[in-house]
């Protein structure tokens, strides 16, 4: 049986060229980079590679990197350093309000969960809503500024969607209130292009096991003159930022990984873009009522949200599995949820709808036998399916 994975934005396999230059680091270069020895100082001198290529995939200068555990932890660092910084800094002079913080209503929920955590310490927030396109209105987000608003979180592509927000304007809206601006940009970075200079971010979160990097290393973009609180506490590491020893195979394997996204961003952007609107295009002429979520706004070229009315989303996901093909109701860290997907629902969806829907999320090694095949398996199983659904009485319904 061809298995045939299109779930790329839980994970990605990582590169082979990216575990080759990792590889060293498990054995032979197995140096502690805080080391002044020379196998310490190979070591360094990797890491410091390393942050050069984050750097020049992003635009920026490699002393605004700092290396952590993943898109979680940078979100966290970038969310909590900016608000607790605020709110430590208040002082009886200060007149008594607290911090204020704004994001949206689709943020993963690294945001979302931070973001209610910070609540609980006595900092407002403001969740913006979006359109049934996934995307904030920027006159809500004006009208929600305050003299007290320190930070704007807003993710540059969402997870389930592949929705991309208009973050240079948002940007702009947030410089010109002097407000710092974080973007959630683990399902861009590394698909679409991404320059914090002309996007106007003060800080970037990104996670290297979604663009054929290991799991369990990303890095967090911090401008210079940011002020953050700081979160944890040990040696000198990363300027004191972020503590700990570094992980030296998992950032080579990242800055490898950002090396290989940056030189080939446009061609895969071009490939990964033409299987996908192939693969919606097939799906929607094989099965009747049958739509793509958020069609009509910008999206990273390998996302496509389907929904197939009449049917529970996690059947069709097994379904699917048993037939070899791979793909995902919505984020991976919710999987098992009762709740449908917070993000569908903001959309408009009905709950319904939303536990109907499919996310396949395609990748740099996906090939045009692979979407032919699944163009085969994935209207059978929804026919299948249908037959057996009590909701879905249509007798145009693929046999």
């Amino acid at each position: 049986m061809q298995h045939i994975y299109l779930d790329h934005n839980a994970t990605t396999a990582v590169d082979p060229a990216v575990l080759d230059a990792m590889l060293p680091y498990f054995s032979s270069e197995f140096g502690n980079a805080s080391s002044i020895h020379t196998f310490g100082q190979r070591a360094r001198a990797a890491v410091e590679t390393a942050r050069e290529q984050i750097a020049a995939l992003l635009n920026a200068r490699p002393q605004e990197i700092v290396f952590t555990s993943g898109g979680t932890e940078s979100d966290n660092h970038a969310i909590f350093g900016v608000a607790l910084h605020s709110l430590t800094s208040l002082t009886s002079s200060t007149p008594l309000t607290s911090p204020h913080v704004i994001t949206t209503t689709i943020e993963h929920e690294a945001v979302l969960n931070a973001c209610q955590a910070l609540e609980t310490q006595g900092v407002a927030v403001t969740y913006l809503p979006v359109d049934r396109e996934g995307l904030i209105n920027l006159n809500e987000l004006r009208h929600a500024l305050r003299p007290e608003t320190v930070l704007v979180s807003v993710m540059h592509a969402n997870n389930e969607l592949g929705t991309i927000q208009p973050l240079a304007d948002i940007g702009r809206i947030a410089a010109e209130a002097d407000v710092y601006f974080h973007s959630d940009a683990v399902q861009s970075a590394g698909k679409i292009p991404v320059d914090v200079k002309a996007l106007q971010l003060d800080l970037l979160s990104l996670s290297g096991h979604k663009f054929y990097a290991p799991k369990g290393v990303g890095a967090l973009f911090i401008k210079s003159g940011t002020r953050l609180r700081q979160l944890l506490y040990g040696g000198h590491h990363q300027r004191g930022f972020r503590p700990g020893t570094e992980n030296v195979a998992g950032i080579v394997g990242l800055g490898k990984a950002a090396e290989l996204a940056r030189l080939s961003l446009e061609i895969d952007a071009l490939r990964i873009s033409r299987l996908r609107d192939t693969l919606e295009q097939g799906i929607l002429a094989r099965v009747p009522d049958c739509r793509v979520n958020s069609a009509n706004a910008p999206r990273t070229p390998n996302t496509s949200n389907l929904l197939f009315p009449g049917l529970e989303g996690e059947a069709l996901v097994i379904g699917l599995d048993l037939k070899g093909l791979a793909c995902s109701t919505g984020a991976a860290c919710s999987s098992g949820a009762v709740e449908p997907s917070h993000v569908l629902t903001a959309i408009g969806l009905p709950a319904s709808d939303a536990r109907a829907s499919i996310r396949f999320s395609l990748g740099r090694h996906t090939t045009d036998s692979e979407i032919a095949a699944a163009l085969e398996i994935i209207p059978a199983s929804v026919s299948h399916l249908r037959k057996l659904s009590p909701t879905y009485q249509k007798s145009d319904v693929i046999s």
